[in-house]
């Protein structure tokens, strides 16, 4: 799996009309330490990573790697 960018996950937020609360409760990751992930305070651990992309992906979000064009997520095709 490939590591996932503040911006990305803010964008996945937007994409989906979540506010960090509604992440923290899919991801059961502590609010403080995802407003320090988004803010790039500090880059959480991998299981932490890992948490919040499966909550978001779960949720219907697709992550783009970065292909020249850098990173990016978008709403999966249903």
């Amino acid at each position: 799996m490939d590591d996932i960018l503040a911006a990305q996950v803010r964008a996945a937020r937007g994409l989906l009309g979540w506010n960090r609360d509604r992440l923290v409760e899919a991801s059961n990751v502590p609010k403080r330490t995802i407003v320090r992930f988004e803010d790039e305070v500090t880059s959480p651990r991998t299981a932490t990573l890992k948490a919040i992309r499966t909550a978001l992906e779960a949720a219907g979000v697709e992550f783009v790697p970065e292909n020249g064009g850098g990173a990016g997520v978008r709403l999966k095709k249903e």
